[in-house]
């Protein structure tokens, strides 16, 4: 058996994310703050993602439980692959709505963030795939854990939590491009053009 604690998967995918960014630096010769800043953003939302798909809500004399994995424990793995079967099957009303808000409202973010980060994703199909590619990812890598499940479910409403962040980013978007449009408008007619 072994456990691996919060802070050491931190830790890694903190050394891993900065190390990249120290590549990607490198490459491009020059340091672009304001895109490393955005980036930050992902990278804080990624870290929620793991903290919470990764290790368990409860914690044990305050702290987080370590995620374990156990040979003796890992087959069969754990999938359900028929949505909405098990959705509800938790020990109160609580852990079922903790259930459905948490996976939805941790993903908003994503939807809203990776539009600004990367402008090729400019269309919501793109930033959806990008979402479900996501959770997929995150999913899978949950296999081997016998504390953890692969969900349908989760990932059906993991993208439902991208899709809800891109529609916010785009409603804004639209909303800052009228605003944008209208003052352009009122200076040409107040300078005559």
């Amino acid at each position: 058996m072994i456990k691996f604690s919060f802070l050491l998967i931190e830790g890694l995918y903190t050394a891993v994310w900065v190390l990249i960014r120290i590549i990607v630096c490198l490459i491009k010769k020059r340091i672009d703050w304001k895109r490393e800043l955005l980036l930050l953003l992902m990278y804080v939302n990624l870290a929620v993602i793991i903290r919470f798909s990764f290790f368990p809500m409860e914690l044990a004399d305050g702290k987080i439980q370590p995620l374990i994995f156990d040979t003796a424990t890992v087959f069969p793995f754990r999938i359900n692959y028929i949505p909405f079967t098990h959705l509800f099957e938790y020990g109160s009303r609580r852990d079922i709505l903790l259930n459905l808000i948490g996976n939805v409202a941790m993903y908003i973010p994503s939807g809203i963030i990776l539009p600004v980060i990367y402008k090729k994703l400019d269309r919501f199909w793109k930033v959806f795939a990008v979402g479900a590619l996501i959770s997929i990812c995150i999913e899978i890598c949950q296999l081997p854990f016998s504390v953890r499940s692969t969900d349908i479910n989760d990932l059906i409403l993991n993208v439902l939590g991208v899709a809800i962040g891109y529609l916010l980013y785009s409603t804004v978007k639209t909303i800052i491009k009228n605003i944008r449009s209208k003052r352009s408008s009122a200076h040409q007619k107040q300078t005559g053009n």
